[in-house]
C-alpha cells in the first residue's frame, strides 16, 4: 500500500481513539483525508471545502458514533463498512492506473503507481456506499463519481465536452466488468459479522440497523444545527424571556415540548432556529442566554412534511415513516424535534377506515419525555386543531409570542441590517429603518411586525437593483414611502407629511373646508391634540365626539375633513340600517347558528384593516337601543370583540357620532333674543339626555353644537360649490365664471334655514348645471369655451353669456378662441 494512504489510515485511526469512538469508520478516514495537504488539495478540486468538511465530520462522529465506556481507549474496531471500501478502493485504483496508461500509449497496465489515483480511488470508494454519512456530506456538495474523476484529469476546470466524453467512457466501459466484483465486499461484511463473536456481531447488525433509519432519516428531516454551524441561520434579537422559558420547559423530565404559537410573521420559526444556533454556539463560547450542560450536545432537527407525505400511495406506509423515524430519533438520544406548523401533523394520514395520524404516533414518545418536541403554530391553527385535542394540548408548554413593539422591532432591522446591505449591495440609514417600521404599523393593518418591516427595507432594496443605472445605491425613506404607498392603495404626499406637520395645522386646515364652525372646530382639534400628546386615556379612542345640531350645517363634512387632514381611512355607516335588533349583529357578527356566522362583523373587520380611522356614525338616533351597549365598551376600553373571539383595537380610532336630536327646537330660536335662544338650547339639551343614557353621555369626550349658517357663511359655500364645479369642466375645457349678484341670488334663493347647505346644491344643479350640459353637448360650448353668469336686470332670471376666453388647451397651453368659432 502506498506511504500516502498508510499514513491517511494511520491518522485515520488515530483521530478515532482521539474521540473516544468505538468502531473505526469511513467517517474517520474522510475526516484523515480533510486534514492531510495532498488530501485536500484532491478534495478542493472537487469543489468541497476541507475545513467546513472537517467540522461536519467531527459533529457527527461526537454525537453519532457509539463511545467507549471509561478513559481507556488504546484500539479500536473496523466496520465493515470499513473493510468494504479498501477493497472498493483498491479496484478503483487499479482501473484508474491501467486507464491512465492506456490513454498515454502503454500496454503493461501496472505501471508504477501515482498518490493521487489512489487517493481518487479511495475518495470513489467512499461515495459507493451511498448508506453512509460520508457520501451523503460528499453528495451534498453536488459532486459524483463522474464530476470527480473529471476534476483529477482536467486539473479542477470541468469543460463540459470533456465532461460528457469521460461519462460515455466510463458507462461503456462499467459493462465489461466482473458483476461478481461489486458483491464481494457484502460478502466480505457478512463473513467479518459471522466471525464475530456473537455480542459484537449483534452490536454490528444493531448499527446497521440504525444506518437504515438515519437514510430515512435524511430523506425527510434538515439538521438546523449543521445550518447553525455552516452560518445560514440569522442570529435572533430580543427574545429572551421567551428564549429562558424554552430552555427551562426543555430540561423537564416529562412533557418538554414546546409549543410556539403567534400570529403570522411575529417570530415563530425564527425562534425555533435561534434556539438552535444557542444551542450550537453554547458548545464553544459564553452565550447571553445561559444553556444547560446537557442540552448543549443537543442536535435540533427539522421535519419536512411535504417529503414525509411525498409517494406514500399505500395504506400503512405513511405510518411505517412516521414509525422509523421517532424509532429512530429516540434511538440517538441528543435529538430535538423540531415541526413547523405542526397542526398539519393533525389528520395527516388517517382515512376513513382508520383514524390514527401523525400526531397519534408521537404521543406516546412526547407524554413519556423520550422525544423532546418544538412546534410553531397560529392561535387560530391552535383553536381549530390543537385545543380541541385535550390529550396533545396537555402534552405541549404553550409558548405564547405577542408581536413585538415598534422600538423592538426596530431592533430587529438593526441586528438584520448588515445581512440585507451585503445581499443587495445598497445601504440602510437609520431614519429609513425607522420610517419602515412606523409606516408599516399605520398602514400595513393585516400583517404584523416584524414581519412587513423586513419585507418593506428587502422590496425597497431590491427596488434600488432594478432602477436605472445612476441611481443610489442608499435605500431613502421616501423609497419606503412609495412602497407603502403602493401596498396601501394611499397617495405618496399623503404619507409624506408627518403628523406633527398635520396636527400644527389641524385647525388652519379644518376652518379651511366647513365655514361658520370656528367654535365646533376648535372644541375638536384641542382634542385631537390632547391626545396625541398622550395626555388621554391610553386605553381609550383618541376621541369620543357627539355633534348635534340642525341638518345640513356640516356635521358629516367635518367627520370627512378631520379623516382628510389626519391622513387616517374614514368609514361612515348610517344608522338608519341598523334600525332593527337582528341588523345590529351585522357589525360584530352573527352569533352561533345562524347564516353568516364565519364571515365576521362589518365594525371589527374595518377597524382591523384600518386602525387608524375616523369612525362616523351617522344619524345615531336612528340605531337601536342595543347599538349604544355595544358602544360602550368602544368608548371605555377601546376593544371590541367579534363572533369569533377576534379583537378589533381602536386605540387609534376618532368615534364620532352625529344626531339631530333637539335640531326643532335650535330652528324655532327667534334671532334677536337671547333668553330664547338660551331657551332652545336647553331643550336642544334635554332632547339629547332622553336619547342617551347618563353611562353613554358620561363616555363622551365632548358634545360639539354646530350652529346656523349666516349669510355670509352661506355665500362661502356657494363659492366652494362653484370652485367644484369648475374643475369638472376642466376636462371639457370650459371656464366657468359666476357674477357676485349671480351668487347671491343662489345664496338667497338655494338656501333653506330648516334644511342647511344641502338645498344650494340641489339648486345650482337645476339652474346653472342643467342648461350648461345641454350647451356642452347640443350648443356652444361643444368643443370647449368660457361662460359668464349674469342676473338679467329685468326678469332677474340668469343670463348666459359666451365672451371671449383664454382656454387651456390639452397640451397645457392656453389658446383664444375666436367668436366666430363659437
Amino acid at each position: 500500500m502506498a506511504m500516502l494512504i498508510e499514513l491517511i489510515l494511520r491518522k485515520a485511526a488515530q483521530e478515532a481513539i482521539r474521540l473516544g469512538n468505538r468502531y473505526l469508520c469511513t467517517e474517520h478516514v474522510l475526516l484523515a483525508m480533510s486534514m492531510n495537504s495532498e488530501a485536500r488539495q484532491l478534495l478542493t478540486q472537487c469543489g468541497v471545502n476541507p475545513d467546513t468538511l472537517k467540522e461536519h465530520l467531527k459533529l457527527y462522529l461526537e454525537t453519532e458514533v457509539e463511545m467507549v465506556s471509561g478513559s481507556n481507549n488504546e484500539e479500536v474496531l473496523p466496520t465493515p463498512a470499513y473493510r468494504e471500501m479498501l477493497e472498493r478502493a483498491k479496484k478503483h485504483s487499479q482501473r484508474e492506473m491501467e486507464r491512465a496508461h492506456e490513454r498515454e500509449g502503454k500496454e503493461n497496465g501496472k505501471g508504477e503507481e501515482d498518490g493521487k489515483t489512489r487517493l481518487l480511488g479511495l475518495l470513489l470508494a467512499m461515495m459507493d456506499q451511498k448508506d453512509s454519512f460520508a457520501s451523503y456530506i460528499l453528495s451534498s456538495y453536488d459532486i459524483s463519481s463522474h464530476t470527480v474523476q473529471a476534476s483529477v484529469m482536467t486539473g479542477g476546470v470541468i469543460r463540459a465536452t470533456w465532461l460528457k466524453e469521460l461519462c460515455d467512457y466510463y458507462d461503456d466501459d462499467s459493462g465489461s466488468d466482473d458483476p461478481e466484483d461489486d458483491d464481494e465486499g457484502v460478502e466480505l461484511c457478512n463473513d467479518d459479522l459471522e466471525d464475530e463473536d456473537g455480542r459484537e456481531g449483534e452490536d454490528y447488525r444493531q448499527w446497521h440497523r440504525e444506518r437504515e433509519s438515519d437514510l430515512q432519516l435524511s430523506r425527510c428531516t434538515d439538521s438546523l444545527t449543521m445550518r447553525a454551524a455552516d452560518g445560514k441561520i440569522e442570529p435572533l434579537i430580543g427574545r429572551e424571556q421567551e428564549l429562558k422559558r424554552a430552555l427551562r420547559v426543555l430540561c423537564r423530565r416529562k412533557k418538554n415540548n414546546l409549543l410556539f404559537v403567534g400570529e403570522p410573521g411575529t417570530g415563530k420559526t425564527a425562534l425555533a432556529e435561534g434556539l438552535a444556533l444557542l444551542l450550537f454556539q453554547s458548545r464553544f463560547q459564553e452565550t447571553p442566554v445561559r444553556v444547560p450542560e446537557e442540552l448543549r450536545s443537543k442536535e435540533v432537527i427539522s421535519l419536512d412534511m411535504a417529503a414525509l407525505l411525498a409517494g406514500a400511495k399505500y395504506r400503512g406506509e405513511f405510518e411505517e415513516r412516521v414509525k422509523e423515524i421517532l424509532d429512530a430519533l429516540i434511538a440517538r438520544g441528543n435529538v430535538i424535534l423540531f415541526v413547523d406548523e405542526i397542526h398539519t401533523m393533525v389528520g395527516a394520514g388517517a382515512t376513513v377506515e382508520c383514524t390514527i395520524d401523525a400526531v397519534s404516533l408521537m404521543k406516546p414518545a412526547l407524554a413519556q419525555g423520550t422525544l423532546r418536541c418544538i412546534g410553531t403554530t397560529t392561535y387560530k391553527d391552535y383553536k381549530a386543531y390543537i385545543e380541541n385535542d385535550h390529550a396533545l394540548s396537555r402534552r405541549f408548554q404553550k409558548i405564547d409570542l405577542a408581536e413585538p413593539t415598534a422600538q423592538e422591532s426596530y431592533e430587529i432591522l438593526k441586528g438584520l441590517q448588515k445581512d440585507y446591505e451585503a445581499h443587495h449591495g445598497v445601504s440602510f440609514s437609520d431614519e429609513t429603518l425607522r420610517t419602515a417600521v412606523d409606516l408599516s404599523v399605520r398602514y400595513m393593518n393585516d400583517r404584523f411586525l416584524p414581519d412587513k418591516a423586513i419585507d418593506l427595507i428587502d422590496e425597497a432594496a431590491a427596488m434600488i437593483r432594478t432602477a436605472e443605472e445612476g441611481r443610489t445605491k442608499n435605500v431613502l425613506p421616501g423609497d419606503i414611502e412609495k412602497l407603502v404607498s403602493e401596498y396601501a392603495g394611499i397617495p405618496e404626499l399623503r404619507i409624506n407629511v408627518t403628523e406633527q406637520k398635520r396636527l400644527a395645522r389641524l385647525e388652519e386646515d379644518l376652518k379651511a373646508n366647513v365655514f361658520g364652525q370656528d367654535e365646533a372646530l376648535l372644541h375638536l382639534a384641542r382634542a385631537i391634540k390632547r391626545s396625541r400628546a398622550g395626555l388621554g386615556a391610553p386605553a381609550r379612542p383618541v376621541g369620543c365626539f357627539l355633534f348635534t345640531g340642525p341638518t345640513g350645517v356640516g356635521k358629516t363634512e367635518a367627520a370627512r375633513q378631520l379623516a382628510l387632514c389626519l391622513g387616517n381611512h374614514f368609514a361612515r355607516y348610517d344608522m338608519s340600517e341598523f334600525m332593527e335588533q337582528h341588523a345590529v349583529s351585522r357589525l360584530i357578527g352573527a352569533p352561533p347558528g345562524y347564516v353568516g356566522f364565519d364571515q365576521g362583523g362589518l365594525l371589527v373587520d374595518e377597524i382591523r384593516r384600518n386602525p387608524y380611522t375616523v369612525l362616523l356614525l351617522d344619524e345615531i338616533e336612528k340605531a337601536h337601543a342595543d347599538l349604544f351597549n355595544i358602544l360602550l365598551q368602544v368608548m371605555d376600553n377601546a376593544t371590541l370583540t367579534d363572533n369569533n373571539g377576534r379583537k378589533a383595537d381602536f386605540r387609534n380610532v376618532v368615534l364620532i357620532m352625529t344626531s339631530n336630536a333637539g335640531a326643532r327646537e335650535l330652528v324655532s330660536t327667534t334671532i334677536g333674543f337671547t333668553s330664547s335662544a338660551e331657551d332652545s338650547r336647553s331643550k336642544s339639551e334635554k332632547a339629547i339626555e332622553k336619547l342617551l343614557s347618563p353611562e353613554f353621555r358620561n363616555r363622551l369626550d365632548a358634545t360639539i353644537t354646530f350652529n346656523h349658517l349666516n349669510r355670509e357663511v352661506v355665500l362661502m359655500i356657494v363659492d366652494k360649490l362653484i370652485r367644484q364645479l369648475n374643475q369638472q369642466l376642466e376636462e371639457r375645457r370650459v371656464v366657468l365664471t359666476v357674477s357676485e349678484k349671480a351668487k347671491t341670488k343662489i345664496a338667497d334663493e338655494g338656501y333653506d334655514p330648516k334644511f342647511g347647505a344641502r338645498p344650494l346644491a340641489r339648486f345650482i344643479a337645476n339652474e346653472i348645471e342643467t342648461p350648461l350640459a345641454d350647451e356642452i353637448l347640443f350648443g356652444k360650448l361643444q368643443k370647449g369655451g368660457a361662460l359668464r353668469i349674469e342676473v338679467d336686470k329685468t326678469s332677474g332670471e340668469f343670463h348666459f353669456l359666451f365672451p371671449d376666453a383664454e382656454l387651456p388647451a390639452k397640451s397645457g397651453r392656453l389658446r383664444k378662441i375666436p367668436a366666430k368659432a363659437r
